[in-house]
Formats: C-alpha cells, sequence, structure tokens
C-alpha cells in the first residue's frame, strides 16, 4: 500500500465478510457503534475553528467535514438497516457523499449539532441492532453497487467506517 493509500485508509480498506459472524462475531462491531460518538467527541472537543479546518490527507476532508460526514452516512446506514428488518430485500437509494461534504452546513457548520446527532443516532441505532434476532441478521438489502447485502454484513461495514474516520481524526491531529 502505498504512502497516500495508508493515508486515505488508515485502518486498512474494507472487506465484506463472506461468511455469517455471529452473535460472538458482532461484539465488537456493536461496541464500536456504541463508542464511536464519545471517542469522536473527545477527540474534537478542545479544537478551534481553524483546527477543525485540517485536512487528515492532501485533497482530503476537513476534521469538520469528517465530523459531518460520519452522522449524514450513519443516518443511512440505519435506514437502510430497518428497511432491511422491515421489507422483502429492498432497493436502498444511494447518495452523493462527496457533494453532500460540500455543502454548507458540513463545510462550516459547528461540529457540535453533528456530534449531538451521532450521539442520538448511535443510542438509537445500537439499541435496535441488539433487539435482532440472528435471523434478522441475514435479512437483506440491494444496493446498487454492492448488490445483495445483509444487515450483518452492513454491521461489520459501520464498524469499520466508525474506526476509518476516527482515525482519519487522529491522524489530522498529528
Amino acid at each position: 500500500m502505498s504512502d497516500l493509500e495508508k493515508l486515505r485508509y488508515p485502518v486498512g480498506r474494507f472487506e465484506l465478510p463472506t461468511a455469517p459472524i455471529g452473535r460472538a462475531g458482532r461484539e465488537t462491531h456493536l461496541k464500536t457503534i456504541e463508542d464511536t460518538p464519545s471517542r469522536l467527541r473527545s477527540l474534537v472537543a478542545d479544537l478551534n475553528d481553524a483546527q477543525l479546518e485540517t485536512t487528515y490527507r492532501p485533497g482530503g476532508w476537513t476534521i469538520r467535514q469528517v465530523i459531518h460526514h460520519v452522522p449524514d452516512s450513519h443516518l443511512n446506514a440505519y435506514v437502510r438497516m430497518k428497511l432491511a428488518a422491515t421489507e422483502d430485500c429492498p432497493t436502498i437509494r444511494t447518495y452523493e457523499e462527496q457533494l453532500w461534504a460540500e455543502l454548507p452546513d458540513a463545510k462550516s457548520g459547528p461540529v457540535k449539532m453533528s456530534l449531538d446527532l451521532l450521539d442520538a443516532l448511535h443510542f438509537r441505532w445500537h439499541l435496535f441492532l441488539r433487539s435482532l434476532t440472528d435471523e434478522q441478521f441475514v435479512r437483506p438489502f440491494n444496493h446498487k453497487d454492492w448488490g445483495r447485502v445483509t444487515i450483518e454484513q452492513t454491521l461489520t461495514l459501520y464498524s469499520w467506517h466508525c474506526r476509518h474516520h476516527t482515525a482519519h481524526v487522529e491522524q489530522a491531529l498529528r
């Protein structure tokens, strides 16, 4: 992996599990979902506006944009999982995350609003995920780029996503 790739993927690239990970395998991912809001909040708590404009790599997003991106992305993931839990293999919408990151709220909005949203979202998301049965974790949705993906596979993706963007913020602070 090149140096730029290491900056872009500080925890490595995501690999979708092809076999079920089961209840025990889900625990680490559930803990990551639970802990990420407080971890991100602690990383940016004492940063001023100039520091929030620091990028984690050349051409990358600012810390502010990363903080706003995480709840944008996780709201989409939460809805996708709930659709999969309640509908028969729904086809879900995608969104243009790069364009969302360029909108005024993501470029210059106070990070507190997204951290507060992330707290509430992850609390509810974690509660929802903890309530699912093993059978519900294998319920799928269809994604135009990823194909058929289960709730369990999506959990592993967003656990990685939490670690991925937390590492970006840590990288920018070094």
